[in-house]
């Protein structure tokens, strides 16, 4: 099992020093806005993931007017004691260790301490660009396999070199045609393992989110989610290849699996436009849940799940649900947040499962 014990904060965001136990698998953190609450799930999270949920830069997490901050923690798994420091030093230089071993890619270290964030901004998801759902699909994949996760950032990287040498020929009018074949090669590669490494994962993925909208949402309607890519219809080769004018007039990669993206269909029309406000919680709860599911699947002990002011999108009763697979049936570790301290309170003691609330004061 896998259990946050305790965190320790340092002028991260607005908290100029604190400590957190977490003696129980349910804590609830409530406090008026602009209390830290989400900042502490944020911190929680850093220490999973090695970075802000909300992409915020390691200055931005620095509480204002200070150089640098520090987050520790003790995180149990399968009776395992680990303590996960963090430390962003005043020359900006961050380091991320383990039981005092920092990584020398602070990539290894994802994975290893599964996490879910569930956050109101994840609508995002379902209401905006392609990019949010490619997030989305990255950031559960790389939990689940590391050479996933290395394989995208060396796409990432070689996409990157691929644009400035088309820019470069668009600014100079002189192509290095060996490079830009060079530098297509290795992107073909790692594009081919992405595109293979998402497919194989949504045809399991789908499914459980597809029975998962249905069950929170309890309505008739049809919901069809498909994976879409270039890559579907052509070779990654071939198609660089046919888009090479494309790409050199439009100094950028056109084709590829940096614009994946998942479709959601509601009825046969497009979700965006024809889904309520309702079917669009429900389908984010779905997609996060999946998220939590699958993680659970893959490592056989679920993974920290964080909510953040979730509240205002679920009613009593898929709350109970929600807290009881989580906690109950799973014992998995929840932090939770809201404004109104006796709702939350309420809410907890309903469950009839041991937990705790933490009242935040106004930094």
């Amino acid at each position: 099992m896998l259990k946050l014990e305790d965190i320790s904060l340092v002028q991260f965001r607005n908290y100029p020093h604190a400590r957190f136990s977490f003696p129980r698998n349910v804590t609830g953190f409530c406090g008026n806005n602009g209390s830290g609450k989400t900042n502490l799930l944020d911190a929680i999270y850093y220490m999973c993931f090695t970075k802000s949920y909300f992409g915020k830069t390691d200055l931005q997490n620095t509480q204002q007017g200070k150089q640098g901050f520090r987050l520790d923690g003790n995180i149990t798994l399968n009776n395992n004691n680990h303590h996960i420091t963090c430390v962003l030093r005043e020359n900006g230089k961050k380091e991320f260790g383990v039981n005092n071993n920092n990584y020398s890619r602070f990539s290894q270290h994802i994975g290893r301490f599964p996490c879910v964030m569930i956050a109101p901004d994840d609508v995002a998801i379902i209401t905006q660009s392609s990019e949010e759902r490619r997030k989305f699909i990255d950031y559960t994949i790389s939990q689940l396999d590391a050479a996933y996760l290395q394989n995208l950032m060396d796409y990432n990287k070689i996409l990157q070199q691929r644009n400035s040498l088309l820019k470069q020929f668009a600014d100079s009018g002189c192509l290095d045609e060996n490079l830009l074949e060079v530098i297509s090669a290795q992107l073909v590669s790692a594009g081919n393992a992405i595109y293979s490494r998402r497919l194989h994962f949504l045809e399991t993925f789908i499914p459980i989110v597809l029975k998962l909208y249905y069950s929170i949402a309890r309505h008739e309607e049809k919901l069809t989610i498909s994976y879409e890519s270039h890559l579907k219809s052509d070779n990654f080769e071939h198609l660089l290849i046919k888009n090479r004018a494309k790409d050199i007039a439009l100094q950028r990669t056109t084709q590829g699996v940096h614009r994946d993206d998942l479709d959601f269909e509601l009825d046969g029309y497009p979700f965006k436009a024809s889904a309520s406000q309702g079917q669009r919680k429900c389908l984010l709860f779905a997609l996060k849940l999946a998220e939590f599911e699958v993680l659970l699947q893959y490592n056989g002990f679920p993974p920290i799940l964080l909510l953040d002011d979730i509240f205002e999108k679920l009613d009593e009763a898929r709350m109970k649900n929600l807290f009881y697979k989580v906690c109950v049936e799973n014992q998995g570790q929840v932090f939770i947040t809201d404004t109104h301290c006796s709702r939350l309170k309420e809410a907890l003691e309903q469950l009839d499962v041991p937990h705790d609330i933490i009242s935040l004061r106004d930094q």
